[in-house]
């Protein structure tokens, strides 16, 4: 006859704690596709162990422990994920169309809110959680070697203490205490262009200038919804913009049809922001995907443009549709 512990760990009990996994692990790997491998594989650990599970910590806390020991073995020897602004400086707008290709595991990915922030809970609770899944942040994590990531998102974001974050770790609490003050020091001595930032929770108004000003190609209303300094990216590849002359100015001289009749559809919570998917004109008629859009606004103003142009994958990811009529 199984433990009571041990009877603790039946495949529904594992599911309740899918969701915040994955949120765990999407910030320790930058990856959404990544974050569901590395939570089946603790999902199907756990299932294998749980004979031995004895009950001596959570359930959640022996998750989480076989959730960072997966994530840290998955980033050994890697390169970390980024976001184009972090490879180089900003490109002038009519040097090249889009800069290099680079494949997937350069980049950090999107990921839906539904998966990865609690369903229910106090709402400044879920507010504070969306902020750590915003692609700033997730991007200004992969700056940290793997531990003090790990260190930091544990104790920080989802304000575990430091005694069960040094089991977790399989360390001391000194070591983790070191750990996250090293982190902090490299978070807050990032460049600007790389550093988190406030973004405002209601964006309706805005967004629907901006809807509006896109798909009308209104490049005049759009400049007045973009800070002076605003970035643009669009991975997979490497070329950036900065600057909301040099952004529109990308958007006419290069290639003028370029994003020209596009057609915007929302495609839900993304990375704590609304994201809208674009479709562009199909010669053979309809519309196609081209880019999932998530943008980041303060001051009334949007401060990062991205678009993920990776939609063969992105797409179906997020349950949006191949083609529009």
């Amino acid at each position: 006859m199984p433990s009571t512990a041990s009877a603790e760990v039946s495949p529904d009990k594992l599911e309740e704690y899918r969701r915040e996994l994955t949120g765990y692990c999407y910030r320790m790997l930058g990856s959404g596709f990544e974050a569901d491998d590395a939570v089946q594989e603790t999902m199907l650990r756990a299932w294998r162990a749980a004979d031995g599970f004895e009950g001596r910590s959570s359930v959640r806390s022996w998750l989480y422990r076989i959730a960072t020991n997966i994530c840290l073995d998955m980033l050994r020897g890697r390169q970390r994920r980024a976001l184009p602004m972090d490879l180089g400086p900003a490109s002038p707008p009519v040097e090249a169309l889009f800069g290099d290709w680079r494949p997937d595991e350069a980049w950090i990915s999107p990921i839906a809110d539904e998966r990865v922030l609690p369903e229910h809970g106090d709402p400044a609770d879920i507010a504070v959680a969306r902020d750590t899944v915003r692609l700033a942040f997730v991007t200004a994590l992969q700056h940290l070697p793997a531990r003090q990531r790990a260190a930091l998102i544990l104790c920080e974001v989802l304000r575990m203490p430091a005694t069960e974050a040094a089991i977790t770790l399989g360390t001391s609490v000194p070591a983790v205490n070191s750990a996250l003050q090293r982190a902090r020091a490299t978070l807050a001595a990032l460049p600007e262009d790389q550093r988190p930032v406030a973004v405002e929770a209601d964006q309706a108004d805005l967004l629907a200038k901006y809807v509006d000003a896109f798909q009308d190609y209104d490049l005049d209303e759009l400049v007045t919804l973009l800070h002076d300094d605003a970035v643009m990216t669009m991975p997979p590849y490497t070329l950036w913009l900065k600057g909301a002359p040099d952004i529109c100015r990308w958007m006419v001289e290069p290639t003028p049809s370029l994003c020209r009749d596009s057609i915007l559809v929302p495609a839900g919570q993304v990375n704590g922001v609304p994201a809208w998917a674009q479709y562009k004109p199909d010669p053979a008629g309809g519309h196609i995907p081209w880019a999932l859009q998530v943008h980041q606004a303060w001051d009334g103003r949007f401060g990062r443009l991205t678009y993920f142009l990776d939609t063969e994958r992105i797409f179906p990811a997020f349950g949006l549709p191949p083609r529009l009529p």
